[in-house]
């Protein structure tokens, strides 16, 4: 803990707001891919098939459009970034293995791993200076 905490505070310190808009940047990316499962359930259904038969199948289906909804606007604050990307990383690590168990979609499978890796990176990164956590921070 205490080698996260080092890493979030050298952050802190070289922050850009290149970082920032990447953070942004996918926040918007996952609140729209909330939007569209939202709007086409069938879709997500279909991504879905190949591990239905998995007991509570159900509950991860209506686990992962509130998570990349609310995970997004989130994101989009940098508020709880830690905790939202914690709740991503089953999403996307499940997404890089349905590629693998069903259809392989070469195009799902790199943005996949690419919001994974950006995930993990924002895990020890932290939300940045520029961000709701690192204001409410600031103010205690």
């Amino acid at each position: 803990m205490g080698t996260i905490k080092s890493l979030n505070k050298w952050a802190n310190a070289h922050t850009h707001f290149s970082i920032d808009i990447l953070r942004i940047a996918l926040g918007l990316f996952l609140f729209m891919k909330g939007l569209s499962f939202m709007q086409n359930i069938s879709t997500l259904n279909a991504l879905f098939e190949p591990i239905q038969h998995i007991p509570g199948g159900m509950i991860l289906l209506h686990y992962v459009i509130p998570a990349h909804f609310i995970g997004g606007i989130l994101l989009v604050f940098g508020l709880l970034t830690g905790w939202v990307i914690i709740a991503q990383i089953p999403i996307l690590v499940g997404a890089v293995i349905i590629n693998f168990t069903g259809d392989m979609h070469t195009t799902n499978l790199i943005l996949a791993i690419i919001v994974l890796m950006v995930c993990l990176a924002f895990l020890f990164y932290g939300s940045g200076k520029h961000s709701a956590d690192y204001y409410l921070k600031m103010q205690q």
